[in-house]
């Protein structure tokens, strides 16, 4: 399994209101030979909260069909009580998830100290089948991961990673002097790739690679291979069109990406609401001036 990859969250394809299996294959086989690491399905862009358990399965099977052997299958498997975490966990690795990606519980974050966050990791880590991901994003538990609790988490045997959604390139370094060499810091956010990418990340999950593999593998191969100057062009290109797909419109905004790239996003689960015209104008300009020609 390879985690130093760039890897799409995907939003999970609906049409008319039901899973479209067929265009998970097809958007996972593009995203394959634009040369991503596989794929993260249910996670926070895959609208899981938003799944039935079955409907989670069938994405699940339907992605594993799509990823090949040589490629890595993440699958999101946060619940808010450690007994539905671990069965979930449980449930992702039958169905064939190479690792699973667990956020952290938020509902009653007043009453969730650290202390009972480690416990909560270290009780999922020791009952899956499967590795496990730390899932640090701040902005949406309101919690967040400290480097040091994130540090003595990584000595666990089972926990070989972490998506680390901040775009603060201290706390990367910081956390990166903290873990085991085996353990792969991923950098969760766009906006922040290549400052993460220099300050000890080693992979990404990013939701603009959705739309644009190639820019994001780009941009971390030259980061990584000491070329920085070369690289941070390529994040400016892509800033704009990242917070667009994220913090801007949301999921729906990531889905009309897709349709407008030539894969299949389709519209959002209600409540969520699909993007109003004036958003899918944006991005279609947003897209349109990252392929346009550097002068």
């Amino acid at each position: 399994m390879n985690l130093r990859a760039v890897f799409p969250p995907m939003p999970t394809p609906l049409l008319d209101g039901e899973i479209h299996t067929s265009a998970i294959s097809g958007n996972i086989q593009r995203w394959i030979a634009a040369g991503l690491g596989g794929a993260l399905v249910l996670g926070t862009n895959g609208e899981a909260p938003l799944l039935d358990d079955d409907e989670a399965d069938r994405v699940v099977d339907a992605a594993r069909r799509a990823v090949p052997a040589n490629r890595t299958l993440l699958v999101g498997a946060g619940r808010e009580s450690t007994r539905a975490t671990i069965a979930a966990v449980k449930r992702a690795a039958a169905g064939g998830a190479d690792a699973v990606v667990v956020r952290t519980p938020s509902l009653y974050r007043a009453h969730t100290p650290p202390p009972a966050i480690f416990t909560h990791y270290t009780a999922v880590a020791d009952a899956s089948p499967v590795p496990v991901l730390l899932y640090n994003y701040p902005a949406f538990t309101g919690i967040n991961l400290a480097p040091d609790l994130i540090g003595r988490l990584a000595e666990h045997e089972n926990i070989v990673g972490v998506k680390e959604t901040s775009t603060d390139g201290g706390q990367f370094a910081e956390m990166a002097s903290l873990v085991p060499e085996r353990f792969t810091i991923m950098s969760g956010s766009a906006p922040g790739a290549f400052a993460a990418l220099c300050a000890g990340a080693r992979g990404a999950i990013l939701a603009v690679a959705c739309v644009a593999p190639e820019s994001c593998v780009e941009l971390m191969h030259l980061t990584l291979s000491g070329r920085p100057a070369e690289a941070l062009a390529i994040q400016q290109r892509l800033m704009s069109l990242a917070r667009a797909v994220t913090t801007g419109f949301g999921i729906a905004g990531l889905k009309a990406a897709l349709d407008l790239a030539g894969y299949f996003g389709g519209d959002p689960r209600p409540p969520l609401r699909p993007l109003a015209s004036d958003g899918v104008e944006t991005i279609r300009t947003l897209l349109e001036g990252l392929h346009a020609p550097v002068n």
